[in-house]
């Protein structure tokens, strides 16, 4: 049996610690365990939990309990406000789950949602965000954000970024790097041998010839062609309002897009609460649902976990297709 997948308890004032049970309630059934990494006073009262030892002890206890690898918290938690006490225990807890993948002891992380202002104020996170921080803990320089689900995978080569940016942010280097990481992953995995990959156009009609911008003409192609003649499979740039229907998908395996929202309204239109956010470029898996913490309706029981449900079955479908290309 392969290794089970290590879930972090993430903000534990968000819905992360109740659609943690939600998730083990919906997949105990089956054969992709978990564990859950965090302070098992944080779980909803009543909740079945095991605490375990060790991550190997997870896989006999799952079908009767959720199992937790205690890690204690200061302080107590009040769902939907966040305790500055906490800040330093989640971002351990993050540490620690990548240290049991990077062992072999997990088969992958699994991220629950955080609060970045939250782990500022009690902590001084030094990071953007999650994926910043696993980069880091794994000395990678660049790494990809992909959202997945079983309709699209789409990949933003800017992120988090003012509209107003993107032209100076989106340089050749980094497109091709995104590019890369992105076959590479697709090969590694999603166990596919030849991806295929369809590249979005930065302006409207992918610059019409010049007359809407020519980042198009003079950035993007030349990047695309550098690439097809070392044999990657590459269309584009294309326009990027012909590129999500359904027969446009079919002729791809992910696609590449230029800035934050051209890439996740599409996925966000086609599968809202199926959608998956997934890491490229790092000697681990990580898989995360796509949603924040929730605070508004946190500790309410009435947050929906099929987003933390896909991003934990894709979690082993990816440890999977590793270990089968390694």
């Amino acid at each position: 049996m392969t290794a089970p997948v290590a879930l972090t308890v993430g903000e534990p004032a968000g819905i992360g610690p109740e659609i943690a049970i939600a998730a083990w309630q919906a997949l105990r059934t089956g054969d992709e365990p978990f564990f859950w990494i965090g302070d098992p006073a944080h779980l909803p009262q009543g909740a079945p939990v095991a605490v375990i030892a060790d991550p190997s002890d997870a896989a006999s206890v799952f079908a009767t309990a959720m199992p937790v690898l205690p890690h204690p918290f200061d302080g107590p938690v009040t769902p939907g406000t966040p305790n500055p006490a906490h800040a330093q225990g989640v971002i351990d807890v993050i540490a620690r789950a990548v240290d049991l993948a990077r062992s072999g002891a997990a088969a992958a992380v699994c991220t629950s949602p955080i609060h970045k202002k939250a782990l500022i104020d009690g902590a001084g996170f030094a990071y953007p965000g999650h994926t910043e921080y696993l980069a880091a803990l794994a000395g990678v320089k660049r790494v990809v954000m992909m959202l997945a689900s079983d309709q699209l995978r789409v990949v933003p080569t800017t992120i988090h970024i003012a509209i107003a940016d993107v032209p100076k942010a989106l340089t050749a280097e980094l497109l091709e790097d995104t590019l890369r990481i992105t076959y590479a992953g697709l090969r590694r995995d999603f166990g596919l041998d030849a991806p295929r990959i369809a590249v979005a156009g930065l302006n409207p009609h992918a610059g019409e010839g010049g007359a809407m911008g020519f980042e198009d003409a003079t950035l993007i192609a030349p990047v695309l062609e550098k690439l097809k003649a070392e044999g990657l499979t590459l269309t584009g740039p294309h326009p990027a309002d012909t590129l999500f229907h359904a027969a446009a998908r079919a002729r791809y395996d992910a696609c590449v897009a230029m800035y934050h929202d051209q890439a996740l309204i599409p996925i966000k239109t086609l599968d809202f609460d199926r959608g998956v956010n997934v890491t490229l470029g790092l000697p681990f898996i990580r898989t995360s649902p796509d949603h924040g913490t929730a605070f508004d309706i946190a500790g309410q029981g009435i947050a929906n976990p099929t987003s933390l449900i896909e991003a934990l079955r894709m979690a082993h479908r990816m440890s999977a297709a590793r270990a089968a290309t390694t």
